[in-house]
């Protein structure tokens, strides 16, 4: 792990980059583009721009339509926004005709900070997962996101894509490969599994070597598809490790803790311990300070991996 960069601003580059790529890049924003990025693509290609105000459900609406024009279009606002208050577009005009619409939602979770609870999602990755035909990626870096962008710009159909506001340390390398529905093996372990999604794994790689100080062998993997998601993956490290600890910016119901649940309990019970926020809101604070308030730090990864240990 090296530079920190937020996934939101990886985000505006690859877009722009894009933009020069294929004239069928379109991007819509709600009145926030200095905040989700979008402004860079808005001052070089002004006529492909469409700033649709404070009108997120009219934006999906929009960006829907110009999908069925032959369009790619990426539209963007906060998660809270995105997933809450254009929820019923997202389903009627996105999802269920299966458009090319791919909603790329910044500031999610606890770390948008001081802006408190009612601009903190903590429930869009469950609410975009309960929808059919809705891919839902959450990546963790700078470099992932670049590749996530350019993998969901390619792929056909309906993408809702989590980033967040805050700079997070590089995991990947800057030629990171993207493909969704595949998870990735970070570091391998024989006595537990991580596994993560978003900013948190990070932590978890941090915490796996404080673990490994106490002989205790973590493996690390890291599910930036949480749908479709790997089950392949999740079923072979909990066979082999047999004790998981989920790890996520989220409500533990309904983002990846409740992915990993469903998967191991149909095919492969073990012992899991989700780390994420247990039905709660935020509240106002810095990010660093929410996420040591909610347990979401890699010492509370730790203590997860010392219970589950005893669970197995």
């Amino acid at each position: 792990m090296s530079e920190q960069i937020a996934t939101r601003d990886a985000y505006g580059k690859t877009l722009l980059e894009l933009g020069r790529e294929n004239e069928r890049i379109v991007v819509l924003d709600a009145d926030l583009s200095g905040s989700t990025k979008t402004a860079g693509f808005a001052k070089e290609f002004p006529a492909r721009f469409f700033n649709a105000g404070i009108a997120e459900a009219n934006m999906v609406g929009m960006a829907a339509g110009l999908s069925a024009g032959g369009m790619i279009p990426f539209a963007s606002t906060f998660a809270v926004f995105a997933a809450g208050r254009a929820f019923e577009q997202i389903r009627q005009s996105v999802a269920y005709p299966k458009m090319n619409v791919k909603i790329v939602a910044t500031h999610g979770g606890i770390t948008v900070g001081e802006d408190g609870g009612s601009h903190q999602s903590v429930e869009d990755l469950a609410i975009m997962r309960a929808l059919p035909n809705m891919t839902v990626l959450c990546p963790a870096d700078g470099p992932e996101t670049a590749a996530a962008i350019r993998a969901a710009a390619a792929c056909q159909g309906p993408i809702y894509i989590r980033l967040g506001r805050s700079k997070v340390p590089t995991i990947f390398p800057a030629a990171a490969t993207f493909a969704i529905g595949r998870g990735v093996t970070l570091r391998d372990g024989t006595d537990l599994t991580f596994m993560a999604t978003g900013l948190m794994t990070a932590r978890a790689l941090a915490a796996a070597e404080i673990l490994a100080a106490e002989n205790i062998s973590a493996r690390v993997l890291h599910f930036a598809s949480l749908k479709p998601f790997d089950s392949v993956l999740a079923l072979q490290a909990a066979r082999e490790t047999k004790a998981v600890v989920t790890a996520e910016e989220h409500s533990v119901i309904g983002g990846l803790g409740g992915v990993v649940c469903e998967t191991l309990a149909e095919s492969c019970p073990v012992p899991v311990e989700r780390v994420g926020l247990r039905d709660l809101f935020g509240q106002s604070g810095t990010g660093d300070e929410l996420l040591l308030h909610y347990g979401l730090t890699a010492a509370h990864l730790v203590e997860a991996a010392e219970r589950v240990m005893q669970r197995k």
